[in-house]
């Protein structure tokens, strides 16, 4: 049971389910879920929360527990602050952090936690950075995750396309996606990389409208000091990283504050 409940968060498992799978009574049963969540909230796993009637049943919440979160930000914050991941033109080499999945986990385990009550259908994000962190969010919340293209592909059909200012280089750039990837009035949440200007971001909450769906919000791995006229107010981000002098800064952005205070 506990492995079929990690591996389908969000989902709604009627006791029936287990009854007949384990050949066993729906009160045994009851009594194996609650050892379940005792041990998940203990370990800071996740609740399991039980929904009593014929049609209820039981379902997994995975969270993030504010001490352990801490700890994922530090880790973050100690990897970025080194003089070898400045990249020429003030940027920042991340590759390393996004291409591992421990990291990919709890950082998919933070930005669930943070819409764990919110109704979420999709997550969305841009090409190509962004794709490993969107699908982590996306398995721990359990919904499909959308990827934003610069570049038309034949295989993705009719295509919306969006003209957005890239915040970076002040150019007009254009992002397409899919319009199979979402339906009307669908919950959206965003998430990337990595965030300067805000452009990209930007584009992205405009394709959302586009759709006739709803953003929830957005979150980034990290984002740089606020330089002036950035085009996005409300998001979360984990890490507040600058490149300068040929060194790498990096300290705590909004997440802890805006989530556990």
């Amino acid at each position: 049971m506990t492995r079929y409940l990690l591996e389908r968060p969000h989902t709604l498992v009627p006791l029936t389910f287990f009854a007949d799978r384990y050949d066993s009574a729906k009160s045994s049963i009851s009594e194996d879920l609650t050892i379940l969540k005792r041990t998940f909230q203990a370990r800071g796993t996740g609740l399991l929360e039980t929904i009593p009637g014929a049609a209820g049943g039981t379902r997994f919440l995975p969270y993030i527990l504010k001490e352990e979160a801490q700890q994922v930000v530090g880790g973050l914050i100690d990897e970025m602050s080194s003089d070898k991941r400045y990249l020429p033109g003030g940027y920042v080499y991340m590759s390393d952090l996004l291409g591992n999945p421990a990291t990919l986990r709890q950082i998919g385990r933070i930005f669930a936690t943070q819409y764990l009550n919110q109704d979420v259908d999709a997550v969305m994000t841009i090409a190509t950075k962004g794709v490993p962190i969107a699908q982590s969010v996306a398995n721990f919340l359990n919904v499909p995750f959308v990827i934003v293209r610069h570049d038309t592909e034949i295989t993705e059909g009719s295509t919306v396309n969006v003209n957005y200012v890239s915040g970076s280089s002040t150019r007009i750039e254009k992002m397409s996606l899919s319009k199979r990837s979402l339906k009307p009035d669908s919950n959206v949440l965003i998430v990337d990389d990595y965030m300067r200007g805000g452009g990209t971001i930007g584009g992205m909450i405009s394709m959302v409208e586009e759709f006739d769906a709803h953003l929830i919000g957005v979150g980034v791995v990290a984002e740089s000091t606020a330089p002036a006229g950035r085009t996005v107010g409300d998001y979360t981000s984990l890490m507040r990283v600058d490149a300068e002098n040929n060194t790498v800064v990096s300290q705590a952005g909004n997440y802890l504050e805006k989530i556990f205070n």
